[in-house]
């Protein structure tokens, strides 16, 4: 068995092409997604998240307005760039949309993948500390959360308070039990998943990663799953930890499917490079009949390792048309890979 989710990188244009043509539009689409997603069945609704674009960038109204909506689906990120944050008002945030949705956030965060404008965490009050690079100022901020989200008081109390305080030192406001374990870290390549194993974090692989060894995108990702399992062992935590990877894959079931994805180029890895120092290997897509896709995708070995798998949608179809991706998943791949009964 294997939770099956979706994730939406929320991306909007004018274009007459568009489905999605402003920010409300991606906004209110993705509620309606996640409403219809939990109607069929779906285990988890995960957003993208991307400063100074025209995509998905403030994660925590839409996932408090999809937990106010909806009673089951996991709702979370994929990834929230953590050069960018605030610690503790990120901790006030998750805690406030976690409560609204009675406990199903999953977080999702990590140092983030290069951006729209250079250096953009500085426009938004960050900088690298002396000797630090901007990967290790994400660090730095997620070890800040982690320790918040323990729930521990640690700041002093005015003697002369507006309001009542308990007693004892005071932490950020509203708390919410459980979270810690809910935090996921996205990583780009083997020693970050080991990192994040250390910490006691979740795992979510993406559909790209170092190009560390050469071999396909599957075996490599799936390598990096082992570590991290075998680090999260080593490090003796007691809870059995979770591990999400993202696919994209597409049932052709009708003359939509067909044409939009019939003819995709995309059923290999490429490789290419995400700065000047890191090569990167993307994943490849996933379209074909049911019967076929089945036969492709018991060859992923990633996909076999995790517990989660996250489709990623075409967000700018419209919600009708990724509603039936979902549902042609679940109904017509799912059963047969043994991730449904």
């Amino acid at each position: 068995m294997k939770k099956i989710g979706f994730l939406s990188f929320g991306h909007w244009t004018p274009s007459p092409q568009s489905g999605t043509r402003s920010a409300a539009d991606a906004l209110l689409q993705s509620i309606d997604l996640a409403v219809a997603a939990e109607e069929l069945g779906a285990d988890g609704a995960y957003f993208r998240v991307h400063h100074f674009a025209r995509q998905l960038s403030s994660p925590f109204p839409l996932l408090a307005a999809i937990g106010a909506k909806t009673r089951h689906i996991e709702i979370g990120t994929g990834v929230i760039d953590m050069r960018y944050e605030n610690p503790l008002y990120m901790a006030e945030d998750a805690g406030a949309a976690d409560l609204i949705s009675g406990g199903r956030l999953q977080l999702g965060i990590s140092r983030g993948s290069p951006e729209q404008v250079i250096d953009g965490w500085r426009h938004f009050g960050y900088q690298p500390a002396e000797g630090e690079t901007e990967s290790d100022m994400a660090r730095r901020h997620t070890e800040v959360l982690l320790d918040v989200l323990r729930g521990e008081g640690f700041a002093k109390p005015n003697p002369q308070p507006m309001f009542p305080n308990p007693p004892g030192l005071l932490r950020p406001e509203p708390y919410s039990e459980g979270l810690r374990d809910r935090i996921w870290w996205g990583a780009g390549s083997n020693a970050t998943a080991v990192w994040a194993a250390k910490l006691g974090m979740n795992l979510q692989s993406s559909t790209l990663k170092d190009d560390e060894t050469g071999e396909p995108f599957h075996i490599q990702q799936a390598k990096q799953i082992r570590a991290y399992r075998d680090a999260w062992a080593e490090a003796g935590h007691t809870r059995t930890p979770r591990v999400s990877v993202s696919r994209s894959i597409f049932a052709l079931m009708d003359s939509r499917d067909r044409a939009y994805f019939g003819g995709s180029r995309d059923d290999s890895d490429k490789v290419g490079f995400l700065d000047e120092k890191t090569r990167a290997i993307f994943g490849r897509s996933y379209a074909a009949e049911p019967d076929k896709l089945i036969e492709q995708l018991k060859q992923d070995e990633a996909i076999a390792e995790a517990d989660t798998l996250l489709l990623t949608v075409p967000n700018q179809l419209g919600v009708d048309y990724n509603t039936h991706v979902i549902e042609s998943i679940l109904k017509h791949v799912a059963p047969a890979m043994g991730w449904r009964d």
